[in-house]
């Protein structure tokens, strides 16, 4: 049986978080040195790759991730150590939030169900750290 999933977000302030799609973002652009390769990755355009890297820098006192410009190697972005330590973070706190999940929701994802007449499915419960 699946667990119950549980997908967050963090707001720091009004217009200022961290969630599972900035998160995965950041991943993928310290995988592939790219905001515009990160983002085709993800299946999103290059312009919201952009405006999610843009609002995560401006977020925080210092930057996730770095510029550097084009030329005959190519422009890329990296992240910065500050940028690992936001994705260390986010994905320890998610992996126990996970396990609390699992342990105190594990009994009713059991009765749960997508729709009437379907086998029970694990059902996401969604928070904000507000």
């Amino acid at each position: 049986m699946p667990k119950p999933i549980i997908r967050f977000r963090i707001d720091f302030a009004p217009d200022e978080a961290i969630g599972p799609g900035k998160i995965a973002l950041l991943e993928q652009i310290e995988h592939s040195g790219s905001i515009s390769q990160a983002a085709r990755d993800l299946g999103m355009s290059y312009r919201r790759g952009w405006l999610l890297v843009e609002s995560l820098n401006g977020s925080f006192r210092e930057p996730v991730t770095m510029a550097s410009r084009g030329g005959k190697g190519g422009g890329g972005v990296r992240l910065t150590p500050f940028g690992r330590e936001v994705i260390r973070t986010y994905r320890a706190f998610e992996s126990e939030v996970q396990e609390q999940a699992a342990r105190h929701f594990m009994p009713l994802a059991r009765q749960a169900r997508k729709t009437p007449g379907s086998p029970p499915a694990a059902p996401i419960a969604r928070m904000s750290a507000r």
